[in-house]
């Protein structure tokens, strides 16, 4: 598990990151259309997955928005933001932010992606949640690069995911 905090308080996460040079492990989330996308969907493409808790919090909107601009210039890169948040809320926000270059999926369904890449937070006032988490893939899946944002207020650090793909 992860030790974590939020505003200050301790908490952690359930696992950890999935490591580096070992293989992504496969996922099901629900798209803003409610259709299914998995990670198989974005094969031959490198992956950015932005991982956070809401998209209804500060933090989260700005790495959202900061890597729909930088990262989505990148060539053969798909920008994929992934939080419990319903699919109708993520939409809203991508529509309000004209947040075209990223995709955004939900594992509102049965959390099952937060498990299996230990991001759920396990107490607290976020209990159930995603942590604030960045993992870069390659095309095959094969994990570049993480990193667990210590403090879920905090920005990841954006420049070292991106530095990642260079």
């Amino acid at each position: 598990m992860a030790h974590i905090t939020l505003g200050g308080n301790a908490t952690e996460t359930i696992g950890e990151l999935p490591q580096t040079h070992t293989t992504a492990p496969s996922f099901i989330l629900a798209a803003n259309d409610l259709t299914a996308k998995r990670l198989s969907d974005y094969k031959g493409q490198r992956k950015i997955l932005n991982i956070f808790p809401s998209v209804d919090t500060g933090v989260c909107a700005a790495s959202a928005r900061k890597f729909n601009e930088e990262a989505s210039a990148l060539e053969n890169t798909a920008v994929i933001c992934i939080s419990r948040d319903l699919p109708f809320a993520q939409a809203r926000f991508c529509g309000a932010e004209g947040l075209e270059n990223v995709s955004m999926l939900s594992d509102f369904k049965d959390g099952s992606f937060g498990v299996d890449y230990g991001v759920t937070i396990n107490g607290g006032a976020f209990d159930g949640l995603h942590s604030r988490a960045i993992i870069v893939l390659d095309e095959n899946d094969k994990v570049l690069y993480t990193e667990q944002v210590p403090e879920i207020g905090q920005e990841p650090n954006y420049s070292s995911a991106l530095k990642a793909l260079l």
